[in-house]
């Protein structure tokens, strides 16, 4: 370790204490975005960003409004000549609770403990934000520097948990500012602290809703039992059929554009140390299923996928009325894979309803294009992979073990389409950190050794991209 690391390291270790304190106030701002009555909690939650930026140093922050109204947050530190220009992205906005599931923690009300700091957005993603603040800390400490080494921006938007609709309009309207030679999305997974992989790629993500129509209102099933179409057995009935015996979807065509892995990468995932056990006592995800021929973090990161969010019909609630519903519902989830587009996967799913679903009832499929996302593989052989993973090398203590994608999904492809620069991908997050569940957490080891990532990674790509 040289004595710049050393010194990164030290400082994160010596305040430690005020990031969690920092990260904490973020937590208490419950910054839901898929609920309208917290609009000012989401203002407040970009404000409380803008001054964390200012107190660091960034000469240009801003708070851009959406046409939504839920505030993005842009800073800009250029104060060097000739050196490339970073966009580093994620969001501050934090999924919905049902604080009655929480029995660990209480949601807005931060906890450290066990290695550990509790609450929504702990890790996804004001977690991943702060890695970054104080990683640019950490690195102007440690050598000394008034300014990064790169040309440094950061997009942190409002929107992502609802699928970023109006990304795409802040990036045309601000093109001029955003402008980058590469594209920072932090917004991902590690594998896992003792075994920290290079993230490649991530998965799409299209979401669909399936309503089914029986009778014109709930009837009592006794008078028309056996003789009136029932919604939720239709239902049942076309959801067994999204899958085959091998575990592959029945949608026509949606195999078609999806490659099979390129050896080299294969390997590298396989690599990664894993056993059944230890993935389900991670996950907590009882039994392992899937897609014959492919292991479980080919299944989970590089092949595709539909799965059942939510399913409603009858009386969900509450005390059985006898009656048989008048509709029920599903709300998918599709993970799509590099080459798979969203417009052709939606098209794929209209045609087989249309040509599954029961002809005695009727039926309503709405698909939410607007807040899809492509899939995206960051291009292979690019320079700042390699940079990434010395940075991850130096950052975590240990080599990089392996490569991965990430299961889940986010805007890279929009980033770098609209911006035409490439993408890669660094997260702070563990498959352990219960994303979008109850009792969310963060491992605090994993968000110090990914802000030490972060203060090596800009001399990084000063010295492979200039």
């Amino acid at each position: 370790m040289t004595v710049e690391d050393e010194a990164v390291h030290r400082f994160l270790r010596e305040y430690r204490e005020e990031f969690l304190r920092e990260l904490g106030d973020w937590v208490r701002i419950a910054s839901i975005s898929s609920v309208p009555e917290h609009g000012a909690d989401l203002l407040r939650s970009a404000n409380w960003l803008t001054g964390r930026l200012r107190e660091i140093g960034f000469p240009s922050v801003e708070l851009w409004q959406t046409e939504g109204g839920m505030p993005a947050v842009h800073a800009a530190w250029c104060e060097a000549p000739g050196a490339p220009t970073v966009l580093v992205y994620s969001h501050h906005d934090v999924r919905a609770v049902h604080a009655d599931t929480w029995g660990e923690s209480v949601p807005f009300e931060p906890q450290v403990r066990d290695g550990k700091i509790y609450g929504r957005g702990a890790s996804d993603a004001k977690g991943q934000v702060m890695a970054h603040l104080w990683g640019l800390r950490a690195y102007l400490a440690a050598t000394g520097r008034g300014a990064p080494p790169v040309n440094l921006k950061l997009l942190v938007e409002g929107e992502e948990e609802i699928g970023s609709p109006h990304l795409a309009a802040l990036l045309e309207d601000h093109r001029d500012e955003l402008a980058a030679d590469l594209v920072v999305l932090s917004d991902t997974l590690l594998w896992s602290l003792q075994a920290p992989a290079l993230c490649t790629g991530l998965r799409g993500m299209l979401s669909a809703k399936l309503q089914v129509f029986g009778p014109y209102r709930d009837v009592h099933s006794g008078a028309v039992s056996g003789a009136a179409p029932n919604p939720c057995a239709e239902l049942c009935k076309l959801v067994a059929q999204l899958y085959d015996e091998r575990g592959r979807v029945t949608l026509p065509g949606f195999y078609d554009r999806v490659a099979e892995l390129p050896p080299d990468e294969r390997e590298q995932i396989n690599a990664l140390p894993y056993s059944d056990a230890d993935w389900l006592e991670r996950t907590e995800t009882r039994s392992v299923g899937g897609e014959d021929g492919y292991s479980v973090l080919e299944r989970v990161w590089t092949r595709p996928a539909v799965e059942i969010l939510a399913f409603i019909g009858g009386d969900p609630v509450g005390a059985s009325r006898g009656a048989i519903p008048s509709v029920a519902s599903v709300d998918m989830n599709l993970r799509l894979v590099p080459e798979q587009r969203v417009a052709e996967v939606a098209e794929q799913l209209r045609t087989w309803v249309a040509e599954r679903i029961g002809d005695k009832v009727d039926y309503q499929l709405d698909i939410s294009l607007e807040a899809a996302q492509e899939p995206y593989r960051t291009p292979p052989g690019h320079p700042a992979l390699e940079a990434l993973g010395r940075a991850m090398g130096r950052g975590f203590g240990v080599p990089v073990a392996g490569r991965m994608r990430n299961g889940g999904g986010g805007p890279a492809e929009l980033l770098s389409t609209a911006l035409d620069a490439p993408v890669i991908l660094f997260g702070t997050g563990l498959p352990t950190d219960r994303w979008h569940d109850s009792d969310e957490r963060a491992e605090i080891d994993a968000l110090l050794a990914g802000a030490a990532t972060l203060a090596f990674l800009w001399p990084e790509l000063a010295d492979s991209l200039s």
